[in-house]
């Protein structure tokens, strides 16, 4: 193709979620209040498990980087949107959308890593459990952490470059929200085979790694359960897991759409509906599934809303 129709530098249009109708400035303050709440929620789960001794567990040490994850990645996408709904214009620079790729693909692809991870910290915790100290122990925790973070750079590193140094057609209308791979390789111009061969590998690495990891613990976890006699073990085992099972279920079923779904398969509605759900919702649920179905969280919280409000004979301890 000619020079004319293809550029690296110019500025992207984002079409946005929002319509322009009357339902846009309903759902715009949606998202506003998604967004703050998610921030407070993951926020106030940081918070609690610093303070407090009893949640300095490496099952709440995986969870607060879990948190810290969520509130990096919901600001790269949520205020950028707000901010052009607001503005009226959804422009964004080569440079921005390269930065907002880069940085959220790596924060995605770190809790893709860390989600699966903390499948292995359950498998230990039922399956091993008085070997625990042992095979989670604080070195193990930042192993765990560290190499959650090494899979989301890599991730980036491999695909940022992959995907912005195409070149893209002279229409530079994104029609989403943000600069999401599948959407930028519809953008681009001439024989993208090769690309999209490569990130379709790439992503599938990326997810079947994590994913294979929380298929194998839990697979070992429910021969554990299912040869345990007491009920009441039963109980408290499926409780330790349902927390992360619905957080990994609700993040993983988003993602495997987005980036493994053949793109045939796709349409810009539904991109941006599975893209909203994991981008949007999903840093807003995870502190809620944990924090209402776990009473150590709850009970802290508890702790301190009644020592903020005051009330005497309060535990002074985790401050």
């Amino acid at each position: 193709m000619g020079g004319d129709n293809k550029t690296f530098s110019s500025d992207f249009t984002l079409t946005g979620l929002f319509t322009q109708n009357a339902a846009s400035g309903f759902l715009f303050s949606i998202i506003c209040v998604i967004f703050f709440m998610a921030m407070i929620a993951n926020g106030v789960m940081i918070f609690l498990i610093h303070i407090y001794p009893h949640l300095h567990t490496p099952m709440y040490f995986l969870l607060s980087h879990l948190s810290f994850i969520d509130m990096m990645y919901i600001s790269t996408i949520v205020p950028k949107m707000l901010v052009d709904y607001l503005v009226g214009k959804g422009t964004i620079s080569f440079i921005a959308c390269t930065a907002q790729y880069f940085l959220y693909m790596g924060f995605v692809g770190a809790e893709f890593f860390l989600l699966g991870l903390m499948a292995y910290d359950r498998y230990v915790a039922i399956c091993n459990p008085l070997r625990y100290p042992v095979l989670m122990s604080h070195r193990v925790c930042w192993v765990i952490l560290a190499s959650s973070w090494f899979g989301g750079a890599l991730d980036s590193f491999l695909l940022t470059p992959i995907t912005m140094s195409l070149p893209f057609c002279s229409s530079q209308k994104i029609n989403h929200f943000f600069c999401e791979a599948p959407t930028m390789l519809r953008l681009a111009c001439g024989d993208k085979a090769a690309y999209e061969m490569i990130m379709y590998i790439c992503c599938v690495v990326m997810l079947l790694i994590p994913f294979s990891v929380v298929i194998a613990s839990y697979a070992q976890i429910l021969i554990t359960v299912h040869q345990m006699k007491s009920a009441e073990g039963k109980k408290k085992a499926f409780a330790t897991c349902s927390s992360h099972i619905m957080v990994v279920v609700l993040f993983y079923r988003a993602a495997l759409y987005t980036y493994m779904l053949p793109q045939p398969y796709h349409t810009p509605i539904k991109d941006k509906v599975f893209s909203a759900f994991y981008t949007i919702l999903t840093p807003l649920l995870n502190p809620l599934i944990y924090s209402l179905r776990n009473t150590d969280v709850t009970g802290a919280f508890k702790g301190v809303l009644a020592r903020c409000q005051g009330v005497p004979g309060v535990s002074r301890e985790g401050f």
